[in-house]
This record gives C-alpha cells, sequence and structure tokens, in this order.
C-alpha cells in the first residue's frame, strides 16, 4: 500500500484574504512522504504538477487536520477531485474515538517527546520574508511528526499527548487505518 504523508504551508493566512474558506488561501508548500520510496520531498506551487502524479498513485492520504484544512486547499490547485484517493486525518480520528481535539505539538511532546520545530503562523511569516528554504524545512518537520504519530497509533493503539504537565493516554482502534479503501482515482492529467 503507497501511503503519502502530507502537510501544507500557506503563503497567507485567514485574515489576509478576508475568510474562512481554507481554498481562499494560497499554497506556498506541501511536503509529502512517500512509503513507495521512503523519501520526503516538498513542492512549491510552481511544481504541483510534478506531485500530482505522485497523488494519482496513492493508496492512501495522512495527514493532521488534513480533511478541512490541507485538502480543500490543494484540490484547488489540483484539475481533479484529490477526495477520491482513500484519506486518513489524525485529528479526525482523535476526535472520533476521543471525543475531542488537540494541537499536533501536544501530541509530538506527549508521543515522541520532543516539540514542533514552530508553527504555522511563523511558516507564513517566513515565507513572506523570502525564506523559502526555512518554509521547506518547517513543512517536513511536520511531515516528519506526523508521520511518527501515525507509525506510533498503528503500532501501539494509542497516542499521548501533554496538557499542561500532566501526561494523558488517547485509546486508538487503528484496525481500519491500512486496510485499502474503495477509492479509486481517477486520473485527471495525461502524464
Amino acid at each position: 500500500m503507497r501511503k503519502i504523508v502530507f502537510d501544507i504551508e500557506t503563503a497567507n493566512i485567514f485574515s489576509d484574504v478576508g475568510s474562512a474558506d481554507p481554498a481562499a488561501l494560497d499554497l506556498a508548500v506541501i511536503g509529502i512522504y512517500d512509503s513507495e520510496t521512503d523519501a520526503y520531498s516538498t513542492f512549491l506551487q510552481n511544481e504541483l504538477k510534478n506531485l500530482w502524479p505522485i497523488l494519482e498513485r496513492a493508496d492512501m492520504l495522512i495527514g493532521f487536520y488534513s480533511e478541512n484544512f490541507d485538502l480543500p486547499l490543494l484540490n484547488k490547485y489540483y484539475p481533479g477531485d484529490l477526495s477520491k484517493i482513500g484519506h486518513l486525518d489524525i485529528l479526525k480520528e482523535i476526535r472520533k474515538q476521543y471525543g475531542r481535539g488537540m494541537k499536533l505539538d501536544q501530541l509530538a511532546e506527549g508521543t515522541l517527546g520532543r516539540k514542533k520545530s514552530g508553527h504555522g503562523l511563523e511558516a507564513t511569516k517566513w515565507w513572506k520574508d523570502g525564506k523559502t528554504e526555512e518554509v521547506r524545512k518547517y513543512c517536513l518537520d511536520d511531515v516528519r511528526i506526523t508521520k511518527a504519530i501515525y507509525d506510533y497509533a498503528v503500532a501501539n493503539q494509542k497516542l499521548l499527548f501533554k496538557e499542561g504537565k500532566e501526561l494523558k493516554e488517547i485509546k486508538l482502534d487503528t484496525s481500519d487505518w491500512e486496510k485499502p479503501g474503495d477509492n479509486k482515482m481517477t486520473f485527471s492529467m495525461g502524464f
């Protein structure tokens, strides 16, 4: 099964565009981990043509808050419908099974013993300041954390998170996470 773990950083924020719709934002960088090649990559907006063949051949996309943010934004650039690819949003699964959400940073600290390297607003500022390589690095750091959290959850049927100084456990049923879905990609581009 070819899994793509992904994360997006934006070139602007909601207050810049006067909308709470993720598709109103502009993509700065998308970072991915491709299980088929065991490699991490980033793509700028003008490089998306190189990303589409990878996504179109994926069995599953994995993200954190990706169903309501990353996918709608990325779909704005794609000439087809990326929601046709199997998709797992870790935050959605946590909300479904634990009853509430939390930040990726809380999960990174609790489960992995480390904090994120920054936050999205910093990345947007770096982008506006022309620090493209810093945004790429930050985005891939989030992809690495998302992949590690996913792998830990599948192996242990749980995640841990920090709330204040307290470490709490989220029991997760991940038995369906790696089953191929019925989603079949319709290739919309002639590669």
